[in-house]
């Protein structure tokens, strides 16, 4: 395949002419390949050769969740031989969906993760551990592993969880540069505080964050961002990324935002009635997928509220940058009058030195009006403790969420159901 780490610091007149020929493509591609996509032309009754630029694409109908779940194999735009590799969405609002790659996808998923790397400053001198999941159907743990291969990278194939591990591997084989989630790092570094390890004489001095915000929305750490910087000197890179869109947004060294991949991602940000957002305003991340052969997707609507910033960055780059996600749109909570995201509540909460870890749940109550509790493992379970945890989240919020305090062994139980592969901080039980 023919891919050019230069594409994103061409001009934006350069870079609309390359998407655009790509998009023809891939609309060709689908028309004849996907019996979902063939399908939806033919009910839209539209002319595929007339989608030639990116302003087009208003006219196609958009993808949802819900098809890629009710219709996962029409999807399919290759023979079953032609597969290599499945992978899985976590499932996180739903039953998971499966996405099939081709050696050509394989392929491109590499080139997708050494320009993460390349983009978070990273080189073939670096040694990165990573402290994620590798197998299970998890696209992100093998992306990762590919991309470091071809930068030329060392690797440590940690897997997730278990500091004491974690950090006798850094001490014995000094890696450069981690990959995990934020909420994790922090473990890390309570770790090396409870067991005198000093943080800042280690090797490490960056760490790719995967899963979790580390920025509000105008590019400053937020407090678990603040958190983990405060006590260890390491550079933050965010990314942002979904199995579906077999692509990731990465920061680079200006933390402005995570730079669109333009050769193999279209993307949009659309209101409620499928319309385009001005920059600096919150949309629905739309992402129509370049160079993809074994499940392309076309205006998939991926559920994730974002910001983007369209100016040039000062890397060089003339792309789309995402902010950190606002919100999923199907998580949005109406709580007592006020509407509420879970990622608003996680910042809370980790600003707070008396939670140690937590679960947000929302269900409905006896008339179908959203209800949230906060399963919370404090520091101590003290009357005066309680106070300061109610007293805090009734000024911040504005309303007063039920509060269930749990043990460190429940706590485990909730965050990792049977099945689970990664912590689960949000439980949504509405009907």
């Amino acid at each position: 395949m023919n891919y050019s780490p230069n594409a994103a610091f061409e001009s934006k007149e350069q870079i609309k002419l390359m998407q655009e020929k790509k998009l023809q493509e891939t609309v060709a591609y689908l028309n004849e390949r996907s019996p979902f996509y063939r399908e939806l032309f033919t009910q839209a009754k539209f002319n595929v050769k007339g989608i030639k630029t990116i302003e087009d694409l208003s006219v196609i109908p958009v993808t949802v969740k819900e098809d890629l779940q009710q219709r996962n194999n029409d999807f399919l735009c290759v023979p079953a031989n032609k597969i290599i590799e499945y992978s899985s969405t976590s499932g996180t609002l739903g039953s998971p969906v499966n996405i099939a790659l081709t050696e050509n996808d394989l392929e491109r998923l590499t080139y997708n993760e050494y320009l993460s790397f390349l983009s978070a400053e990273g080189t073939p001198d670096d040694i990165c551990q990573l402290m994620l999941t590798l197998d299970r159907q998890f696209m992100a743990g093998m992306a990762y592993y590919a991309g470091l291969r071809k930068l030329g990278a060392g690797i440590i194939r940690l897997g997730p969880g278990v500091p004491s591990l974690q950090w006798e591997t850094i001490q014995r084989l000094k890696p450069t540069a981690i990959v995990a989630v934020p909420s994790f790092i922090l473990k890390l570094v309570q770790f090396a505080n409870e067991h005198k390890i000093d943080i800042n004489a280690s090797t490490v001095k960056k760490a790719i964050c995967i899963g979790e915000n580390i920025r509000n929305t105008d590019f400053t750490l937020n407090t678990l961002g603040k958190r983990i910087t405060e006590a260890w000197n390491i550079k933050l890179f965010s990314t942002y990324a979904s199995t579906e869109m077999q692509t990731a947004f990465t920061e680079c060294i200006e933390c402005r935002g995570g730079h669109l991949q333009p050769e193999l991602l279209i993307v949009e940000l659309l209101d409620e009635m499928n319309k385009p957002v001005a920059a600096g305003h919150p949309g629905e991340v739309t992402i129509t997928t370049l160079g993809v052969e074994g499940m392309p997707l076309l205006r998939y609507k991926t559920g994730d509220i974002c910001v983007y910033d369209d100016a040039p960055c000062s890397c060089g780059r003339n792309t789309l940058r995402l902010s950190p996600v606002v919100g999923r749109k199907k998580q949005m909570i109406k709580f007592k009058g006020t509407t509420l995201y879970p990622p608003s509540i996680f910042d809370l909460l980790n600003e707070m030195e008396e939670v140690r870890d937590f679960v947000a749940e929302v269900y409905s109550n006896d008339i179908g009006m959203d209800e949230v509790m906060l399963h919370l493992l404090p520091v101590d379970n003290t009357k005066e403790s309680d106070l300061k945890i109610r007293s805090y989240l009734q000024a911040r919020l504005r309303v007063s969420p039920h509060i269930q305090y749990v043990s460190k062994e429940d706590m485990q139980k909730i965050q990792f159901p049977e099945g689970s592969r990664k912590a689960i901080k949000f439980i949504d039980r509405r009907n």
